[in-house]
């Protein structure tokens, strides 16, 4: 078979070398414009593998839908602007503590074609789903999760409806026995919700008192981190076909278990370290305001120094929201600034509730000489939370955050 790949990030390489230990002569194509595609002869191949960088045309299959097509065991599948990679990992350890063997794939796991030939019937794969992957999608998952949905990837998608439009192919091909679990506070989570013929579950969930006391053995900070691990939990709980109610019945010290055992992701309100009274979180995956305020919201009894400022993704048009989010959250000492957006910021911020830095050694160096000035009656965080992109300072936003957790953890 002629197999062509279109881009050759993470995914178009692993799909590149799925089909070569098939035996599938397999063509890559790379760094092109859509003006380039009618020089490739397309037309001759048997399957053209679009990856999630690549906008969809025509009868192209993906990845993502090629995975779904040949895969022996259920998928629960999760997606939404924030929270994708965090409410998959619990749900990998939820399950995990019960005893399953689960396939972390997309976004926060292994490329899932790495994997597919190696799932068995009894296993069980969790899939974190950008509006990429997505996009055109013929399948949806047994198990649909759906987070908070806001403007995102707008460089990419035509407007926020092609976006919303793309997420909702998680739900669109369901049937009767399949679950969709979304988030009821949000109106796009619910409205793509309403388009599945499986079974609708809202969370939060209003009897609360059972749940609670779980969600209080969660080490992660911040009421964000409780719904997703409320999702998880209903997640869990429908794979096994139980309510939750009796899912907390029956597997109370296991989910107990797997709570205090997880640590959170790198970059996403992770703490680092405690040292002179002062703890350390690194938000780094946090590149726009939405991000901001949930972190800021996260220690509502603290006293902040935030570090923020980099690349902004909106031309600049949210930093007044920025300055909002920072004034408004009450829980600010002083903000740190650097980058692009950390001088555009200073033009619009009190001289005296800031500082800039040139470098981020600078920046670590001054939030600590700050944070030593605070009173230690309350919870003293030093917090990296940009809510801008890397790119003017940094390869990535790993790059970004090893940066950061390196010179952290050297003080």
């Amino acid at each position: 078979m002629k197999v062509a790949v279109l881009g050759y990030g993470q995914e178009g390489q692993s799909t590149e070398k799925f089909f070569q230990r098939k035996g599938d002569e397999v063509a890559v194509f790379d760094n092109f414009h859509d003006a380039d595609l009618a020089r490739f002869g397309l037309e001759e191949f048997d399957l053209v593998m679009r990856s999630p960088s690549v906008k969809p045309v025509g009868e192209w299959s993906s990845m993502t839908q090629y995975f779904f097509d040949h895969c022996k065991c259920p998928i629960i599948g999760v997606t939404g602007t924030k929270g994708k990679g965090t409410t998959c990992s619990l749900i990998t350890a939820l399950l995990e503590e019960l005893g399953k063997k689960v396939w972390l794939v997309g976004n926060i796991g292994k490329p899932a074609l790495d994997v597919l030939d190696n799932i068995k019937e009894n296993d069980v794969v969790v899939y974190e789903m950008s509006s990429f992957q997505l996009w055109d999608l013929k399948a949806s998952l047994h198990i649909a999760v759906i987070l908070k949905i806001e403007p995102d990837h707008l460089n990419i998608h035509t407007d926020y409806d092609e976006y919303v439009n793309a997420k909702a192919n998680i739900v669109k091909h369901q049937n009767t026995n399949d679950i969709c679990i979304f988030y009821c506070k949000n109106p796009d989570s619910a409205k793509i919700a309403s388009q599945s013929p499986g079974q609708q579950i809202a969370y939060p969930v209003n009897e609360r008192a059972a749940l609670d006391i779980l969600l209080d053995h969660l080490r992660i900070p911040g009421n964000h981190n409780r719904e997703n691990a409320e999702a998880a939990l209903l997640a869990a709980a429908s794979l096994y076909q139980l309510s939750l109610a009796d899912f907390i019945h029956q597997y109370k010290d296991k989910i107990i278990q797997a709570f205090k055992s997880f640590q959170g992701l790198p970059n996403r309100l992770e703490f680092l370290r405690e040292f002179n009274g002062i703890k350390v979180y690194n938000d780094n995956f946090c590149t726009n305001t939405s991000s901001l305020k949930v972190a800021l919201a996260a220690f509502p009894d603290a006293k902040i120094v935030l570090i923020a400022g980099g690349r902004d993704k909106t031309a600049n048009a949210d930093i007044p929201d920025i300055k909002a989010a920072i004034e408004n959250a009450g829980n600010v000492v002083k903000t740190i600034l650097i980058g692009e957006s950390g001088k555009e910021l200073a033009k619009v911020m009190d001289s005296c509730s800031y500082r800039e830095a040139n470098s981020l050694q600078e920046a670590v160096d001054l939030s600590v000489e700050e944070c030593k000035l605070i009173d230690k009656d309350k919870e003293t965080i030093l917090l990296m939370s940009p809510a801008a992109a890397s790119f003017d300072m940094f390869k990535n936003v790993y790059d970004r955050g090893e940066q950061f957790r390196k010179l952290i953890m050297e003080l």
